[in-house]
């Protein structure tokens, strides 16, 4: 009798695992990924898969909706710290973290008011702000857009300066929005960003010793370890045939 029952369990659970697969993936992803992964979305269900479900935001605010239950498959996070925070509070797989992209910080105005700015030591931005202008990033408290621009404006000697004339934005792509309308005379967002508007145009970009490196981690969530479809969906993001798509939308491949 038992013998019998074997085959059948065992056909039982390679039909669940295969729904499974076929299941959409949900995608927690930094806003600052926005472009490519909806590029990349589309190839992939272009392939016969299950669209993707993509949530975009903050990947602050993505890590706290995760640590209160939201059910994310994989985590797509603009800095190490935020996927830090996450793997400490044991909500993703370990052995599936890895970086494979790298970005740029860069200084951006308005495209109809763009002139060039060396940003060096000592670099007086607030003078290029004028008596009221403010300059347009993510909150530093918690967006990493704010914590590379803060980090970026101290090597500068411009911190103190400045601390009290931003406009901390919820996301990267927030507070691309607030120079794109003229409501902030400067920003300072990623190169990929930057790319993705024809509102505004780059002025500067930060040299790389100027802040920690800036990468972007992904995970597969601890809810999603048996899901066959989101460990191919990690695989695909992050490996070779994903790369065009990355690159060509300004992200640069980490080694």
């Amino acid at each position: 009798m038992h013998r019998r029952l074997l085959p059948l369990a065992a056909a039982s659970l390679l039909a669940a695992r295969t729904a499974h697969a076929r299941e959409a993936v949900t995608v927690f992803a930094a806003a600052s990924l926005t472009d490519a992964l909806r590029s990349l979305a589309q190839e992939w269900h272009a392939r016969g898969n299950p669209a993707p479900r993509l949530s975009f935001a903050a990947s602050s605010a993505l890590a706290r909706q995760m640590e209160q239950g939201a059910p994310a498959d994989l985590f797509l996070s603009a800095d190490e710290p935020w996927m830090d925070y996450v793997q400490q509070r044991d909500l993703i797989v370990n052995d599936s973290r890895v970086s494979p992209l790298g970005n740029a910080l860069v200084l951006v105005a308005p495209a109809n008011a763009a002139r060039p700015v060396a940003l060096a030591r000592g670099t007086d931005l607030a003078a290029l702000l004028g008596p009221g202008g403010r300059i347009a990033t993510g909150d530093p408290a918690h967006v990493p857009v704010g914590r590379y621009a803060r980090a970026a404006l101290t090597w500068m000697g411009q911190w103190e300066a400045l601390a009290p004339r931003l406009a901390r934005a919820d996301n990267v792509r927030s507070a691309l929005l607030l120079v794109e309308r003229g409501e902030a005379p400067l920003g300072i967002v990623y190169a990929t960003d930057a790319g993705a508007s024809q509102g505004v145009r780059v002025v500067g970009t930060f040299p790389a010793g100027s802040h920690p490196p800036i990468t972007h981690p992904f995970a597969l969530t601890r809810r999603a370890a048996g899901n066959a479809g989101a460990r191919a969906l990690l695989a695909f993001l992050a490996g070779p045939e994903a790369a065009p798509t990355w690159q060509r939308l300004g992200f640069s491949l980490s080694r």
